[in-house]
Protein backbone atom coordinates (compact mmCIF):
# COMPACT_ATOMS: atom_id res chain seq x y z
CA UNK A 1 0.00 0.00 0.00
CA UNK A 2 1.27 3.49 -0.80
CA UNK A 3 2.50 5.32 2.00
CA UNK A 4 0.98 9.05 2.03
CA UNK A 5 2.83 11.96 0.87
CA UNK A 6 3.17 14.99 3.17
CA UNK A 7 4.00 18.49 1.94
CA UNK A 8 4.96 21.74 3.98
CA UNK A 9 2.84 24.91 4.47
CA UNK A 10 4.76 26.63 2.34
CA UNK A 11 4.93 24.38 -0.73
CA UNK A 12 1.03 24.11 -0.59
CA UNK A 13 1.02 27.78 -0.35
CA UNK A 14 3.43 28.18 -3.33
CA UNK A 15 1.32 26.30 -5.57
CA UNK A 16 -2.06 28.06 -4.64
CA UNK A 17 0.07 30.98 -5.55
CA UNK A 18 1.16 29.52 -9.02
CA UNK A 19 -2.35 28.79 -9.94
CA UNK A 20 -3.50 32.04 -8.66
CA UNK A 21 -0.87 33.86 -11.02
CA UNK A 22 0.77 32.05 -13.49
CA UNK A 23 -2.45 31.75 -15.82
CA UNK A 24 -1.90 28.05 -16.39
CA UNK A 25 -4.77 24.94 -15.52
CA UNK A 26 -4.78 23.71 -12.53
CA UNK A 27 -4.22 20.64 -14.21
CA UNK A 28 -0.68 21.57 -15.91
CA UNK A 29 0.05 22.95 -12.22
CA UNK A 30 -0.42 19.92 -10.27
CA UNK A 31 1.26 18.22 -13.04
CA UNK A 32 4.32 19.71 -13.05
CA UNK A 33 4.79 20.25 -8.90
CA UNK A 34 4.01 16.35 -9.03
CA UNK A 35 1.12 16.18 -7.14
CA UNK A 36 -2.65 15.04 -7.66
CA UNK A 37 -5.05 17.43 -9.22
CA UNK A 38 -7.38 16.77 -6.30
CA UNK A 39 -5.06 17.87 -3.73
CA UNK A 40 -4.19 20.59 -5.37
CA UNK A 41 -8.02 21.64 -5.53
CA UNK A 42 -8.20 21.12 -2.03
CA UNK A 43 -5.47 23.74 -1.37
CA UNK A 44 -7.60 26.14 -2.92
CA UNK A 45 -10.62 25.96 -1.45
CA UNK A 46 -8.63 25.79 2.67
CA UNK A 47 -6.83 29.02 1.00
CA UNK A 48 -10.13 30.77 -0.28
CA UNK A 49 -11.40 29.85 3.03
CA UNK A 50 -8.39 31.09 5.17
CA UNK A 51 -9.11 34.38 2.62
CA UNK A 52 -12.74 34.61 4.00
CA UNK A 53 -11.68 34.26 7.92
CA UNK A 54 -8.82 36.83 7.82
CA UNK A 55 -10.33 39.08 4.97
CA UNK A 56 -7.26 41.47 5.72
CA UNK A 57 -5.15 38.77 4.93
CA UNK A 58 -4.52 39.86 1.10
CA UNK A 59 -1.37 42.48 1.09
CA UNK A 60 -0.53 45.12 -0.88
CA UNK A 61 2.99 43.11 -2.30
CA UNK A 62 0.14 40.68 -3.72
CA UNK A 63 -1.75 42.91 -5.39
CA UNK A 64 1.67 44.36 -6.26
CA UNK A 65 3.06 41.86 -7.94
CA UNK A 66 -0.24 40.64 -9.68
CA UNK A 67 -0.13 43.59 -11.20
CA UNK A 68 3.27 43.81 -12.12
CA UNK A 69 2.91 40.25 -13.52
CA UNK A 70 -0.24 41.71 -15.78
CA UNK A 71 1.48 44.99 -17.37
CA UNK A 72 4.60 42.47 -18.16
CA UNK A 73 2.04 40.37 -19.99
CA UNK A 74 -0.11 42.93 -21.76
CA UNK A 75 3.59 43.84 -23.00
CA UNK A 76 4.58 40.71 -24.79
CA UNK A 77 0.72 40.59 -26.24
CA UNK A 78 0.77 44.12 -27.37
CA UNK A 79 4.46 42.60 -29.09
CA UNK A 80 2.91 40.31 -30.64
CA UNK A 81 0.02 41.41 -31.95
CA UNK A 82 2.49 44.10 -33.65
CA UNK A 83 4.61 41.45 -35.12
CA UNK A 84 1.46 39.57 -36.55
CA UNK A 85 0.10 42.95 -37.97
CA UNK A 86 3.76 43.39 -40.05
CA UNK A 87 3.93 40.03 -40.99
CA UNK A 88 -0.14 40.25 -42.45
CA UNK A 89 0.73 43.26 -44.50
CA UNK A 90 3.76 41.86 -45.85
CA UNK A 91 2.33 39.00 -46.69
CA UNK A 92 -0.62 41.03 -48.52
CA UNK A 93 1.87 42.90 -50.24
CA UNK A 94 4.06 39.69 -51.37
CA UNK A 95 -0.14 37.83 -52.44
CA UNK A 96 -0.22 41.14 -54.90
CA UNK A 97 2.47 40.34 -57.00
Amino acid sequence: MPQQRRFTKEFEEEAVRLVRTSGRSQREIAEDLGIGLSTLVRWIGRSRDRQIDEPGRLGQEDVAAELKRLRRENEILRQERDILKRATAFFAREGSR
